[in-house]
């Protein structure tokens, strides 16, 4: 069967050509993009007198008549026909006869997929705000109920200082949120339409790229024809925010990983989202939260190739662009699943507050606390109170104490000669360490709780905007 382009070739396309060129096996993914873009520009193509009413309404119901038929897995796809446009145009034009064929007037498959892979990505992205969203909930009433429950804070995965796991998880919360702006920017900054760029420099109908980008639910259409069909820059943001957010799960199920293991048993998965051994009878892996930190690298290699891509591409498309589309398909599925299956595990996790609590007795937690106090009610120097409580460090592991457990009078000899020993084992009680630090964005009950009623509150005009 010829090519829709094949009148200027005198010799048919090798059969090893058509199986390297054709796109068909993948960005079929994009059928209901194409038909919404077609249907749209049909409706531009009526408005600037090139089809007639009747002609809109018979390519119209011709395209939704494909839709179905691709939907209920009648629709036959070629390779010989290449891509989902070609696809689509050819199996139009069996249905409804010669005026199939006026549809690809002012309009190029270049500005095809380049709308239609930027309606995927607008609409994924959409969705996957709405991810976060649901998953910064759950994280949110998780904290609401550990605002008070005591765990060790880290850095080099050494004990530090005494937070609290609420404001442990409102960390994560954070971040999250971060993801959810950058995923919102990103859709703002890609909301122009393509079409009506046609091959690179426009179109001679007169086309109206304004009423159609509306059609189609963009804000604008775009600014120059050459750079619309060479962009992916909408892509690229999207893959980018993806790859941030992977990266910050990935974190987060690291310390999921560490929390699960018995040298902290800090949570528990449920044996819902818990997986065995075959050799180890007792073994209860935490793969969600592995597979969760393994599968960000995709999408940070999935960003890499696409960048590598476009780099070198002069303006303005390039068959290269052909290969742009996978690896996007990729991360955002691995960020849809990975987004669900990280709140379900969370909704069924065990917290194990008294673990939490015995580890806060280990790795001097107050020692920061100590020294702070000397600053405070003995105007010792914070570097003078330092090497005094690094001495006092020492002195209670060589009689194998924390400093959250020792008799205090055991450091008189360190300690300044008026020191109130009443007053110091209220400052070094663990729980009154976490709640001094009542600055904003502190660790402290209080401060905790307004993070998470701030958060609340952002939720509830982010939803209802």
């Amino acid at each position: 069967m010829m090519k829709l382009w094949g009148t200027r070739f005198s010799q048919s396309q090798s059969e090893l050509l058509e199986l390297f060129n054709a796109s068909i096996d993948f960005d079929k993914t994009l059928y209901k993009q194409d038909i919404k873009g077609s249907k749209a520009h049909a409706k531009g193509l009526f408005k600037i007198g090139i089809l007639t009413k009747e002609e809109l309404d018979s390519i119209t119901a011709g395209l939704e008549r494909v839709q179905k038929e691709i939907e209920e897995g009648k629709f036959v796809f070629k390779l010989s026909h290449e891509d989902i446009h070609m696809s689509i145009e050819t199996r139009l034009t069996e249905l409804i006869g010669e005026v199939g064929k006026k549809l690809h007037t002012a309009r190029s498959r270049n500005d095809q997929v380049a709308l239609d892979f930027s309606l995927y990505c607008n609409e994924e992205n959409a969705y996957l705000q709405n991810l976060i969203l649901e998953l910064i909930t759950t994280l949110t009433n998780l904290a609401s109920l550990h605002t008070t429950t005591l765990m060790p804070g880290m850095t080099h995965l050494q004990h530090a200082q005494p937070i609290s796991f609420g404001f442990h998880l409102m960390a994560w919360v954070a971040s999250l949120k971060k993801d959810y702006l950058r995923f919102k920017s990103a859709k703002e900054r890609n909301d122009e339409c393509p079409l009506g760029s046609a091959a690179l420099a426009g179109s001679v109908y007169g086309n109206d790229r304004d009423f159609v980008a509306k059609e189609l639910g963009y804000t604008r259409a775009s600014m120059n024809a050459m750079e619309s069909v060479s962009s992916r820059d909408f892509a690229l943001d999207l893959s980018y925010a993806i790859a941030t957010l992977m990266m910050h799960i990935s974190r987060m199920a690291e310390e999921l990983i560490l929390w699960s293991s018995y040298e902290f048993k800090f949570v528990s998965f449920s044996d819902e989202y818990s997986t065995g051994s075959s050799i180890m009878p007792q073994k209860k892996n935490p793969d969600v939260a592995e597979l969760l930190r393994g599968k960000s690298g995709r999408t940070f290699g999935n960003l890499m190739a696409l960048l590598t891509v476009l780099k070198g591409l002069p303006l303005a498309y390039n068959k290269d662009m052909q290969e742009d589309k996978e690896g996007v398909f990729d991360s955002v599925a691995t960020a849809k699943i990975s987004l669900l299956i990280l709140k379900a595990s969370l909704e069924t996790l065990s917290i194990h507050k008294e673990n939490m609590l015995a580890m806060c007795q280990k790795g001097h937690l107050n020692a920061t606390d100590l020294a702070d106090f000397l600053v405070k009610e003995h105007a010792i120097a914070f570097r003078d109170a330092h090497h005094i409580v690094g001495r006092c460090v020492l002195k209670a592991e060589s009689l194998g104490l924390d400093l959250s457990q020792i008799d205090l009078h055991e450091l008189k000899d360190l300690l300044p000669k008026d020191v109130d020993f009443k007053v110091l084992k209220k400052t070094l009680d663990l729980n009154s360490c976490m709640e001094r630090r009542d600055t904003l964005g502190g660790t402290a009950s209080s401060q905790t709780l307004s993070q998470i009623e701030e958060i609340k509150q952002w939720l509830k005009q982010t939803l209802n905007s």
